[in-house]
């Protein structure tokens, strides 16, 4: 038993993670941006569902779109591919499911991505 919840302990992630479905603009450079989709983000990183494969260790230039009523609705942040895992969607058409950590994110930027979560998690849950 002891050993079961020492496991349990060594998951616990160092962010809590939220689900979001937010519009991303991503590139490999600074120009010839693609768009995605954020589905899940952390102060750590965020799960992106993007259009191609990436591979680990590819680092990307990423901009995140708030929704409107936020006050500043972009962010501009460096991530760096840590994992990926491509599953078919039912359309036919292949989802590279992609984790991505922050590498290179300004104080301001960290900023709001902290208030829009923290906003987050704080919404009351909806009751049918």
């Amino acid at each position: 038993m002891e050993l079961m919840e020492r496991d349990l302990d060594s998951e616990k992630r160092k962010y809590p993670r939220f689900d979001v479905d937010l519009p991303i603009k991503y590139s490999r450079s600074s120009f010839f941006f693609k768009y995605a989709r954020a589905v899940n983000a952390s102060e750590g990183g965020l799960l992106l569902h993007l259009p191609e494969e990436l591979g680990i260790g590819q680092q990307l230039a990423l901009k995140l779109f708030f929704p409107s009523c936020a006050d500043s609705n972009i962010i501009e942040t460096v991530v760096k591919v840590v994992w990926m895992d491509v599953r078919l969607r039912k359309d036919w058409a292949w989802d590279y499911q992609t984790g991505v950590r922050f590498v290179d994110i300004s104080p301001e930027n960290m900023a709001i991505l902290k208030t829009f979560l923290t906003d987050l998690g704080q919404k009351p849950l909806c009751t049918a």
